[in-house]
Formats: structure tokens, sequence, C-alpha cells
């Protein structure tokens, strides 16, 4: 008997659909990665972290935050967060996926009802199975269904809390969600609205505070900012009103019973918003970047009105656009494809994602190399 062979066929399955997944070393210029103001490798940080070193901050916790593993550090990141994005409280996670799932698990109620965005991220979906609310989705960035949902809702007699899940910023399609209509229906319906701004903090808003930096202030909205993306580290900070914090504490499984990130971690964290806050050249040019490689990729089916780093180019079929990545990485352009289940069937795409690890001249050459791989693999 072959114990590993259910495994077996369905790696097998998964390489006849051009969907088997590997892991990949980063290589060539960089249009695949998160690290979009160029901080996973900024000298600056790097000066910080040796100094935090050489003055003892500890590479490890040690334990939970409730049992000898909090510090001082995470405590500082915590207080400077909450301050600097206007809210009551906020508290440190070792990653955004944990910081959604522990979210989603924890606060919607038995008798509550979770409306999710159809693209929301999956550490949300993970969170919310563990959860004790009903939960469903809306078709993305659909207000109008949204606002319908609840109303179905509330007729068939639901009388918890409405939980609304969505990101500032999509990160496969490259799209904002419309916040000032969401927050409108939050408040319409006594709501509690979630915003994940992953891939819009230090990208977007005043001194890199996201897109939906304004927002945080209010006590029916909690806001995750991701520390792996733009801001070039590790964690995840929720904001978020100070019962709720309480009650994380309380009551949120991931947070009570994990190792909590290391002092050194939470130090970095700190400084690395304190350096996107005080340099705005970061934020400048990016967006410089955005403007061109717009320019250079027109005609490339992108979204309308496109306007953020991340421009997804869609194929259509997996293994085309696994052939057009394969193209571009050997002509040294570190671009990946993107297939389902993690976009829609027949979305299969490149995820070009812009960061200030490249150049100009790098950005028109991808365009080059693009249009003829494109060719290349469409006359195949």
């Amino acid at each position: 008997m072959d114990r590993f062979k259910p495994y077996r066929d369905q790696l097998a399955a998964l390489e006849k659909a051009g969907r088997k997944r590997r892991l990949l070393m980063p290589a060539g210029k960089d249009f695949s990665s998160n690290d979009y103001l160029g901080l996973a490798h900024s000298p600056v940080l790097q000066a910080i972290a040796q100094r935090a070193i050489a003055n003892g901050i500890a590479h490890g916790s040690g334990g939970s935050r409730l049992l000898g593993g909090n510090h001082p550090e995470h405590e500082a990141l915590e207080d400077f967060a909450a301050s600097h994005y206007g809210a009551e409280a906020s508290l440190f996670f070792g990653s955004g996926f944990a910081a959604n799932s522990a979210l989603f698990a924890t606060l919607p109620q038995t008798g509550d009802l979770l409306l999710y965005d159809a693209f929301i991220h999956a550490s949300v979906h993970d969170g919310m199975k563990l959860g004790r609310a009903r939960f469903q989705p809306f078709p993305h960035n659909d207000c109008n269904a949204l606002e319908q949902a609840i109303r179905v809702w509330r007729a068939s007699g639901g009388t918890g809390t409405v939980w609304i899940a969505v990101e500032s910023l999509y990160s496969m399609d490259g799209d904002r969600a419309p916040l000032a209509d969401l927050t409108r229906i939050a408040d319409s319906h006594d709501a509690m609205l979630v915003i994940d701004e992953a891939h819009a903090v230090g990208v977007f808003g005043d001194r890199g505070a996201g897109l939906a930096a304004e927002l945080g202030k209010r006590d029916n909205i909690l806001i995750l900012r991701t520390i792996g993306k733009a801001l070039g580290g590790e964690g995840g900070l929720l904001t978020m009103p100070s019962v709720l914090r309480d009650f994380f504490l309380n009551r949120a499984r991931p947070f009570i019973f994990s190792t909590a990130p290391s002092p050194l971690t939470a130090h970095l964290a700190h400084q690395a918003i304190v350096h996107v806050a005080e340099t705005p050249s970061l934020q400048t040019g990016l967006a410089d970047h955005i403007a061109l490689a717009r320019s250079c990729f027109a005609g490339l089916n992108l979204a309308e009105g496109q306007d953020s780093q991340i421009f997804p180019i869609i194929i259509g079929d997996d293994r085309v656009a696994v052939t057009v990545a394969t193209l571009l990485q050997g002509k040294g352009f570190d671009v990946r494809a993107i297939r389902p289940p993690t976009v829609p069937a027949g979305t299969a795409r490149l995820r070009i994602s812009l960061t200030l690890n490249v150049t100009a001249d790098d950005i028109r050459s991808l365009a080059a190399a693009l249009e003829e791989a494109l060719a290349v693999a469409e006359a195949a």
C-alpha cells in the first residue's frame, strides 16, 4: 500500500493543470516582492538593528506575551502605533496572517454576521472558519450587494453585530476598496468595519499611514497594518478600541498561545514606521515608478484607473502565464505567475510589483521584454 498515493495524485493533477507550486529563489530584477519601498535591505534599518543588538535588545522573546515574553519594546511599539495612527490601542502579532486569523476567530460572536469581500485574503478565511459567527461573501467592491445582504439578514431576524471585512488595496488586482461608501454603510447599520491595509501602509497616505488613516480614529473600525511589506520587516499591527485589545489578551488563542515576536523585531517595526514617516522621498519615488509603469504597460489589459504599485497582467490560461513568467525570468526579471486558487479560474496572471529595488530603466526594459514574451507565448 502506498500511503502517500492521495498526495502524489493531487500533486500530479496540479502539475498537469499548470498549478503546481515550487519555491524559487529571488533572481534578477525585483518585480515580484512586496518590498515596495526597498526597506528590506535598507542600510538605515540595518544600522538600527546593529545598534539595537549592541545595546542588548534580545533577538528572542522566550515565551508568549502573557508568560514571560512581554518586553518594553513590544509596549513601546504598540503605544507609538496607537498614537501615530490615531487609535485608542494597538496589538502586535508575529505576522499579518496571524493577526487576521486571530481577529476573525475571536471578535465576531455567536449571532453576529460577517460579510467579507469575495477577494479577501486567505488569512480572513482561516480565521472566520475558527470563529463563532455566520459568514458569507459579497461581490468584490459591490457596496449595493453588501448593503442588501445586511438588510436581508436583519429582515430574517438577525439581531447581532454585522462585521464587514475588506482590504483597502487588493493584492492581486491592485485596486482600491470604496472606503467612503463602506464607512457610510457601517455607520448606517451599526456595523464594525475591518480594513486590511497590508498593501497600502507605507505606500499611500500622509506619512505612509495608509489609505484608511483617517478612518482608524473611529470606534467602529479596526485596521491591520503589516510590517512585512512596504515597511521592510515582519509582523502585523492591529489598531482598535482599547476594550477590544483587552478582549484579545483574554480570548484570542493565536495571541495567547504563540511565542511573542522578538523584542528586536518590535524595535525594528517601530523604527521602520518612523523612518517612512520622516522620509517622504520614499513615497514620491515609488509614485514616480507607478506613473512610468502605467505609461509603459498601456494596452496590456490593465485595470481601468490603475494607480497602485501592483500591476496585474491578465493572461487567462495557467500554462501560458507560467510560460511568459519563465521567459521573463530568463531575461533577468523576477516576475511570477499567479494561478488559481489564489485568483479566480480563468484569470491566471503576471503580478508585476513595483518596488524601489528597481530603476526607471529597469521598468522600461521589462515593458519591452514583456511585449516580446507575450508575442512568443501567443505564437506557440
